[in-house]
Order: C-alpha cells, then structure tokens, then sequence
C-alpha cells in the first residue's frame, strides 16, 4: 500500500461529495445584495417623504372652551318630511307578483329545507295572483 494512493483517494472523495443545491449556495449572496440595495433605496425615501410632511402646512385648530358641563345632549337632528306616494294600481301589483313568481321558478333549491319553504313562497303568490282584491303594499 502506497501512501501516495492514500492520499489520492481522499482529493477525489472531497471532489466527488456531493454540492450543496444551487438556491442554497445563491441565497446568502442574494440576501445580501438585497439588503446592501434596498437600504439606501429606504432611507432615501423616508428621508425623501419626512421633507414634503415638513413643507407642508398645517392649520392649528384651537379647543372650543366648554361653557357647560361636558354631559351636553345632542340636539335631535331635523328629519326630513316624509311623502306620501301614491297608491300602487292593483294590475300593477298582479305583475309585479306574476315577475315574482317567474323568478322564483327559475330558482334551483339547494336542500329540501329550501325546497319547502320556496314552494310555501310560490303558493302565497299564486293565491294573490288569483285573488279578487290584492292587500296593498
């Protein structure tokens, strides 16, 4: 046994272990052109955004001394005058419902749940549709 063989096979066990994957050999060096970039790029423009807050100029508002107690009610606030509208026609109710009750046709119930109660939906509107008098909305 040569010793000088020895010693080859270790230089080529070293050449030959296996290398680390590229993403883990780049991310440092990555992580650090980002930082040594983005740094300067962020003082500058924190610098850049505190000089135009200090250019601009900004009205003092001064407290209204209390004359009261500080337990003021809110005055109520004025409402508007409600109006009347007129009546709704009755054939006009009968389409209005009869648009209704095609929309609800066309609704695909998801549970029977939902299916019940849209069929009780259905049969009300049905029943106003047909009646003689309409109740007014």
């Amino acid at each position: 046994m040569d010793p000088s063989s020895s010693s080859s096979t270790e230089g080529t066990a070293a050449e030959l272990a296996p290398k680390k994957p590229f993403l883990r050999r780049i991310f440092p060096f990555l992580l650090v052109v980002n930082f040594a970039v983005g740094g300067p790029q962020r003082r500058n423009q924190l610098k850049r955004r505190k000089r135009i807050l200090s250019k601009r100029v900004f009205p003092r508002i001064k407290p209204r001394p209390q004359t009261r107690s500080s337990q003021q009610l809110p005055l109520p606030r004025p409402e508007a005058p409600k109006v009347a509208l007129p009546p709704v026609p009755e054939s006009r109710q009968r389409e209005l419902f009869k648009w209704i009750l095609e929309e609800k046709r066309k609704v695909k119930p998801g549970s029977p749940a939902e299916k019940k109660k849209l069929n009780e939906e259905k049969a009300l509107l049905k029943k106003y549709i047909r009646a003689e008098s309409i109740p007014n909305l």
